[in-house]
């Protein structure tokens, strides 16, 4: 630790107590010192304690007593027993309750001070683990927006474009695409980015609660209602509020949301008093909202309201240059996660994975990815850790590229250059040749690209 460790010595023998905090001050550590269990416990509810050592027989509070509170405060604090001969057992017991250790009296020094030195490492250990743990939580809670095909270049362009803008965004996409990822890279790149960003499903929460979420509530609007609570829209105040399933909305709720993008005010349920929040609304759908409102079941004031700007998501088979990266990440995360030594994929496994059609998108390439991570037998992942349907899928034959009726013919372009490119290793002599081109115009169109990739980098926080 960068900082002394503080250390809580509680025995109610005088003598000991102050022997122990020479000795534990000497080695250079922050020592606390408490005469019972009490004392103790009041010491441990004020924080910033790294060990306890206690004696196991003391007036008022004993050792284990101290321990069992001690644990309920703060879980990963760690406790060493001290105890006579004759209370082995009762520290033996004390163990199962989550003690770290026992020293039975009379103890060497040496004991002691190596006996502290193992639980502080382990304490060390602990607290990065759970500080990784956080940051790959935030991760895997975010997703990720990677890539570099000329479907998700395209796609950054525009949230770029938009995101300093104070307009509001449909985002339209298959489930699973990253929706929300694109939501995030819109806020995070926005003059809001130091306000929050509120994430509310609309498809998930039945009518009545989606409303209480959304707008709050006051004490006693309705059974239950104990107290007030601030809806999302006040959460987001400043910052970005993000409708997901925004089809769902059902006829009652969306005049509300309609008020609020026109007047940016509401009431909570049950209160009299007007509420105004300055909130960038961003609204996704894997829905056709166009085809809803002819079909009368989405308000085309809303519907016009909320398609100010259109950013449409590519699916995960329309940009198959992103797989291989995308596997790779999750690899990353998921082996960090499980404590796995992995070294990425074998290329027979990324032509498997390129070979499949994703129906669920990024969000099924990362389930699948999490499983083979699992299942992994070796230092890759290979064809044998992915699932039957994914191993079975039948790659393309090398040199063919399969492209989408639709795609736009500047990224029918940039794909064929690409993969030409990949085909001959980055020869761009051959590649010119192959595509009846002039090598500069190679050249020309790779730095393009590569203004484009500067422009939008390929690696940025967001969900999946």
């Amino acid at each position: 630790m960068s900082d002394p460790a503080t250390l809580l010595v509680a025995d109610d023998d005088p003598g000991l107590r102050e022997s122990l905090e020479r000795t534990l001050t000497r080695e250079g550590y922050r020592v606390l010192l408490a005469s019972d269990g009490r004392a103790a416990l009041e010491r441990v509810q004020g924080g910033g304690i790294d060990l306890i050592v206690t004696d196991l027989k003391m007036p008022g509070l004993t050792g284990l007593e101290l321990l069992r509170a001690a644990k309920a405060i703060a879980p990963d604090l760690d406790v060493i027993l001290l105890t006579a001969f004759g209370t082995v057992e009762e520290a033996v017991k004390a163990m199962k309750d989550g003690a770290y250790d026992f020293l039975t009296k009379p103890f060497r020094r040496e004991q002691l001070l190596k006996l502290i030195d193992k639980a502080l490492e382990r304490r060390q250990l602990i607290e990065k683990n759970k500080a990784l743990q956080q940051r790959l939580d935030d991760l895997l809670g975010h997703g990720t927006m990677i890539g570099a095909s000329p479907a998700f270049r395209r796609m950054m362009t525009l949230v770029e474009q938009v995101a300093d803008s104070s307009a509001t965004v449909l985002i339209l996409g298959e489930s699973g695409a990253g929706k929300e990822g694109v939501a995030r890279a819109i806020h995070e790149r926005s003059a809001r980015k130091s306000g929050p960003f509120v994430a509310v499903n609309c498809a998930s929460l039945p009518e009545n609660l989606l409303e209480s979420e959304l707008f709050g509530y006051e004490k006693g609007a309705f059974t239950g209602a104990a107290g007030r609570k601030e809806g999302r829209f006040e959460l987001a105040d400043t910052g970005t509020l993000f409708l997901d399933e925004i089809g769902d909305l059902s006829p009652v709720t969306q005049p509300k949301i309609l008020r609020v993008l026109q007047e940016g005010e509401f009431e909570r349920l049950g209160a009299t008093r007007t509420i105004r929040v300055d909130v960038r609304i961003v609204a996704a759908t894997n829905q056709d909202l166009g085809q809803m409102v002819k079909d009368k079941r989405f308000r085309e004031d809303l519907f016009y309201r909320l398609n100010v700007i259109t950013i449409t998501v590519p699916p995960l088979r329309d940009r198959p240059e992103d797989i291989s990266v995308l596997a790779a990440h999750f690899v990353r995360v998921y082996a960090a996660k499980n404590n796995r030594r992995l070294e990425g994929l074998t290329d027979e496994a990324v032509r498997q994975l390129e070979a499949f059609s994703w129906p669920g998108n990024i969000r099924q390439l990362e389930n699948v990815i999490e499983r083979a991570v699992v299942l992994a037998r070796g230092a890759r992942l290979d064809v044998a850790d992915l699932p039957p349907e994914i191993a079975g899928a039948t790659p393309l034959p090398e040199g063919v590229l399969t492209i989408r009726i639709g795609t736009p013919l500047a990224e029918v372009e940039a794909r064929l250059l690409d993969e030409t490119l990949r085909v001959t290793k980055g020869n761009k002599t051959l590649t010119a040749r192959l595509l009846g081109i002039d090598p500069r115009t190679v050249s020309r169109k790779l730095e393009r690209q590569e203004d484009d990739t500067s422009e939008h980098p390929p690696d940025a926080p967001g969900p999946a």
